[in-house]
């Protein structure tokens, strides 16, 4: 698959080179410690490469590759090479300077998050066969390992969680696992595999400009792409730009050199606003945006939106028009109806790369995109009512423990939110199940520890290219979930919740310790 958002990373070749001399000496201690256990592995599995069959294997790798890295880690081109994580976070984990990223409760003064990161195939297979790989942690073991760590008083009077053999499904640790709690932004793991499952990896948002015949009326209609962007460089993303130089081509063709314009926004119903209000953390729920809103050059991360992203989107389309010898009327609210023709589209990058996106970098308003799309896709109201109803629907359908769940939004700001730590889990193992392929961006977007995405900046000391999550930050509000490959190379699908937490600090301190140990778990 060609992923055209690559482009402009080879623009930042000369400065990886420049930049990943800081970075060796880290990744040279990684070599250090991972290369024993990397070669055992390696020896272990190679009779075994035939025969791998097993649901993880696919998932694996993402995590056991970040043992592998040490391979190619001191290389002028970055920390990945072909062996381990992502390509595409090749180039993007040490070049990046631009700020980006946000988790909702980033403590302040901290180092900037990386812009989204590129869509990427599936993760990688693991290293030699999976037959070879030791049986799952001992349930008692782990219990010994990880409660100590779960009474941390920094994660409040009750902390819930669960650990999960992917290969098997089977709970392996488990404490207050079946608590409907308040997930944050874990929420977003269960809207990429709501979205992914209603409309599978492949599909793309189309934003159109139509023409109403006999009226020399222009409308510019929302198709919910929330990445769509009207800056010069587009990155890969669906541009306005684009769409402005395919209709005033089509209008000039027509003999048409002055419009009426209009925008549409029927894609969508119900109220735009986000239950807690007007927010940075995202714009209006809007099917017509450029952007994202933003009032500033960002990329991602809390910023004040414009007050109308509609509006906006379509005053700055009718002035690219006019830019391009087309003069239009200032905007106005309406709906294209049937008979209009469609003058120009332009489409988004395919869903699997607005997951990615999403869960790299917790983009509250794709997430609501997405929840929004995923009602429509399977019959109900576009709202945030027909949404909960939808991914509900949609996760019981793939037979996930959805009890006690309540999706109010699919980005997790909304603290009336709530999900288990057995549904967390069982998220992460059918999105590894090879019978879901369609999923498999569900985990491909997970931050990687150290490198990626909301924890660039954590597990510096610990676990970095080895644990793969989705943070979850809110006032009080603490999470953790994604998968670790643990130290007899089996890979575990983990959620850490806990509400009531006081410092958010020690909070995450404390979360990323038990990642962290689990991680480094024989627990046999």
């Amino acid at each position: 698959m060609v992923v055209p958002e690559l482009r402009p990373w080879r623009a930042a070749r000369p400065h990886v080179v420049r930049i990943a001399g800081a970075v060796r000496p880290r990744l040279a201690r990684a070599a250090a410690a991972a290369k024993p256990r990397v070669a055992r592995l390696a020896r272990a599995g190679k009779p075994q490469v035939a025969r791998v069959t097993r649901p993880w294997q696919y998932a694996a790798g993402a995590t056991t590759a970040g043992l592998a890295l040490a391979a190619g880690a001191v290389t002028a081109a970055g920390p990945w090479d072909s062996s381990g994580q992502r390509t595409a976070e090749r180039d993007r984990a040490v070049a990046l300077g631009r700020a980006g990223g946000t988790d909702h409760g980033r403590v302040p003064g901290a180092p900037a998050q990386p812009r989204p990161a590129p869509s990427a195939g599936p993760v990688l297979t693991g290293l030699g066969g999976v037959s070879t790989v030791k049986s799952a942690p001992d349930g008692k073991a782990l219990a010994k390992t990880l409660t100590p760590l779960l009474k941390d008083p920094a994660l409040g009077p009750r902390p819930a969680a669960a650990v999960v053999d992917v290969t098997t499904g089977r709970r392996l640790y488990g404490t207050a696992s079946d608590a409907a709690l308040t997930p944050a932004s874990t929420t977003k793991i269960a809207t990429a595999v709501a979205a992914l499952s209603a409309m599978g990896a492949d599909h793309r948002l189309t934003t159109r400009a139509a023409l109403e015949p006999d009226t020399k009326e222009v409308v510019l209609v929302g198709g919910g792409d929330p990445t769509l962007t009207a800056r010069d460089a587009s990155d890969g993303w669906a541009s306005l730009r684009t769409l402005a130089d395919r209709t005033a081509a089509a209008l000039a063709q027509r003999g048409v050199r002055d419009v009426t314009l209009s925008y549409d926004t029927t894609l969508y119903a119900g109220s735009q606003k986000h239950p807690i209000g007007v927010n940075p953390n995202l714009a209006l729920v809007s099917p017509l945006m450029a952007d994202e809103g933003r009032t500033d050059d960002s990329t991602s991360g809390p910023v004040i939106r414009v007050t109308d992203p509609a509006a906006d989107a379509a005053r700055r389309f009718g002035d690219l028009l006019k830019d391009r010898g087309i003069k239009a009327t200032s905007p106005g609210l309406s709906k294209a109806t049937t008979r209009a023709k469609t003058l120009a589209t332009v489409a988004s990058p395919p869903l699997s790369a607005l997951v990615e996106r999403m869960l790299t970098d917790s983009d509250n308003d794709i997430a609501e995109a997405l929840a929004r799309h995923t009602a429509i896709a399977t019959g109900h109201r576009a709202d945030f009512a027909g949404a909960d109803r939808a991914i509900n629907a949609r996760l019981r359908e793939l037979g996930l423990p959805v009890k006690g769940a309540a999706f109010k939004d699919g980005s997790g700001l909304n603290r009336a939110d709530r999900l288990t730590a057995d549904l967390l889990t069982a998220l992460l193992a059918k999105a590894s199940d090879p019978a879901h392929p369609e999923l498999r961006p569900a985990l491909t977007g997970l931050p990687v520890a150290g490198f990626t995405g909301t924890l660039t900046t954590r597990y510096t000391d610990g676990a970095a290219g080895v644990v793969r999550a989705k943070t979850g930050t809110l006032t009080g509000v603490n999470a953790l979930a994604g998968t670790v490959v643990d130290q007899d190379g089996r890979l575990l699908a983990f959620a850490f919740m806990a509400n009531d937490t006081t410092n958010p600090a020690e909070a995450q301190k404390a979360l990323d310790k038990a990642a962290t140990t689990l991680s480094a778990c024989g627990c046999r």
